[in-house]
């Protein structure tokens, strides 16, 4: 069982939602479908801003597309080794596996909701954290394209794209549960996190987590049961209370 930070999550929107949503522009191939229960290296549904042509000062294209959650970096010999699904905010300006992409290959990753396990006595205990009212919550990622040198050039699946989602020190309610949460996006800022004409660094890092406060203090929780824990598990009955 996954028990780090947000090594779980729930999507339970269909791609069709997410691009009017999100006012996308380009739809990818092989969006995945809703999913309470998302587990590491799966495909999951990003929103990214690209530049068309190198160098044009144009309005970015808004993209939905399909990312393995698990970062794997451009430089990496290949794809094995625990994934990593989340980046550390206070490092991720420092760290030579993830400075690249903060500087242009920012994502926003929605999310309805996320599991995160409390430990109390040595017993791990899944709790899911949401917003009220259904609202979508936006966290902030980072995203990477890998070539696979061990696939033929003119393979499609010789190029995997992958994402990774940003962490903070847990605030609030949150941090009874763990001592970590994804940094959450403001919508009034996402527009400034995706702009791939904006340089990310570690201003921008501080800005991003300084307003996830105030999303953070909104968040709701309850225990759920221990099935999520599966895999194989799926379906709405996952969020339900466990009492």
């Amino acid at each position: 069982m996954i028990v780090g930070m947000c090594g779980r999550f729930v999507l339970d929107r269909k791609a069709s939602d997410l691009v009017t949503l999100f006012d996308v522009d380009i739809i990818g191939d092989a969006l995945p479908d809703p999913s309470w229960n998302i587990a590491p290296t799966t495909r999951i549904p990003i929103v990214i801003d690209t530049i068309p042509r190198v160098g044009d000062e144009v309005e970015p294209v808004r993209r939905l597309v399909a990312a393995r959650w698990g970062f794997v970096a451009g430089s990496a010999q290949d794809i094995s080794g625990a994934p990593l699904i989340n980046a550390r905010s206070e490092t991720v300006a420092e760290k030579a596996t993830f400075r690249d992409a903060l500087a242009t290959r920012r994502a926003l990753i929605p999310a309805s909701g996320y599991y995160e396990w409390m430990i109390r006595d040595g017993v791990k205990t899944p709790h899911y954290v949401s917003a009220p009212d259904e609202e979508l919550l936006l966290f902030a990622g980072l995203y990477e394209w890998w070539r696979n040198p061990a696939v033929a050039a003119d393979d499609p699946g010789r190029w995997v794209l992958s994402t990774t989602i940003l962490t903070q020190a847990a605030t609030g309610g949150l941090a009874t549960i763990h001592d970590r949460m994804p940094v959450f996006l403001e919508s009034d800022l996402a527009g400034e996190w995706l702009d791939p004409h904006t340089n990310g660094d570690a201003d921008l890092v501080d800005l991003i987590v300084d307003n996830a406060e105030e999303v953070a203090s909104r968040m709701q929780f309850h225990e759920v049961n221990a099935a999520v824990g599966s895999v194989h598990n799926n379906g709405p009955a996952l969020v339900n209370p466990s009492r």
